[in-house]
């Protein structure tokens, strides 16, 4: 671990505003400031938003429980960002506690002395922390989670490539924006001159015999895969936010074996200690494929089932608890 000093920031950082402050109406879309992520206001979007509430208000209540019943309480120190509750790690936190301190939750310290380990959290597709001294340092070694430098690292351990030249591949391909987020991939036909700022991958093609697309979110802690999200959504709608509908499955009944250990060997390579991977099994040669990593995920998956939601983020909880604690 680097042992680089870690300032705090200042009041007028993004800790200090009002998550009022994380959004901006732009040109009839929400604007993420943060990201620059735009997303339209219809009605999918409410009703997620619409669940998000109930969501955030049953985490707060267990919060609540947690401040009061606290026994042995952890504390994480975050910078430069401090996670609003809808990230997972937050949301984790918050949920987290075991045995008699079911209530304890993990806390967010106010400085760096009062935390029990430093977190590296910033929503950019390209940056870089500094490690709080004395202290177990994450994500610290996760800068970059560009879609080309995603790409290269999977090649590097799986031993099979993702990306493809579209000047030279024929047939269809999948173009992509190199920024974390966007949701704006799209099938193109190649060979054709790629555009400034995209990166293109072969199509991995994840449909079913009755026309949906499944995607494996892969919600990742100290490295290992803790719970895995399948996300169903039309073919046509494969790129899209939206999710028609998901289930909560194990890792174990998901991947092989060898295919968990290159798990962990990716998430080594990127230097992530938790992130949500975004993985592609194809329906033809059943490799799978890791197309995106995220290391300031949000979640869980507003399609899963409350049962599922609770199941996830208490798995999600003490696996961080477990990495906090060095157990």
């Amino acid at each position: 671990m680097a042992t680089m000093a870690m300032t705090a920031p200042s009041s007028s950082d993004h800790r200090a505003a009002g998550w009022i402050s994380d959004f901006l109406w732009k040109d009839g879309r929400v604007e993420v400031r943060k990201t620059g992520v735009r997303l339209a206001l219809d009605h999918r979007l409410l009703l997620e938003i619409a669940s998000w509430s109930v969501y955030l208000t049953l985490l707060w209540t267990w919060a609540a429980f947690a401040f009061l019943f606290r026994r042995d309480r952890l504390s994480l120190w975050f910078a430069p960002d401090l996670p609003r509750p809808w990230y997972m790690v937050r949301g984790a936190a918050m949920w987290s506690g075991r045995g008699a301190a079911m209530w304890s939750g993990i806390g967010v310290a106010s400085e760096p002395a009062l935390a029990d380990a430093a977190f590296y959290f910033d929503d950019v597709t390209r940056g870089s922390g500094a490690a709080a001294p004395t202290l177990r340092n994450f994500n610290l070694g996760c800068g970059d989670v560009s879609k080309s430098h995603v790409a290269r690292v999977f090649e590097a351990v799986f031993g099979y490539p993702l990306t493809v030249d579209p000047r030279t591949a024929v047939g269809d391909i999948v173009e992509k924006s190199e920024k974390n987020g966007v949701h704006d991939g799209r099938i193109v036909r190649a060979p054709l001159i790629p555009r400034p700022g995209h990166v293109y991958q072969r199509l991995v093609d994840t449909t079913d015999s009755e026309g949906f697309s499944r995607d494996l979110r892969t919600p990742c802690v100290d490295g290992e895969p803790v719970v895995v999200w399948v996300k169903v959504k039309p073919a046509g709608d494969r790129f899209a936010i939206h999710n028609r509908r998901a289930r909560l499955q194990t890792p174990a009944e998901t991947f092989s074996p060898r295919e968990l250990a290159l798990i962990r060997a990716f998430n080594a390579r990127m230097g992530a200690d938790w992130a949500g991977l975004d993985i592609l099994r194809d329906r033809d040669d059943g490799r799978i494929y890791i197309v995106d990593v995220n290391k300031t995920d949000v979640g869980p998956v507003i399609a899963l089932s409350w049962l599922d939601k609770i199941r996830s983020m208490h798995r999600l909880g003490k696996a961080l608890e477990r990495m906090i604690r060095h157990d």
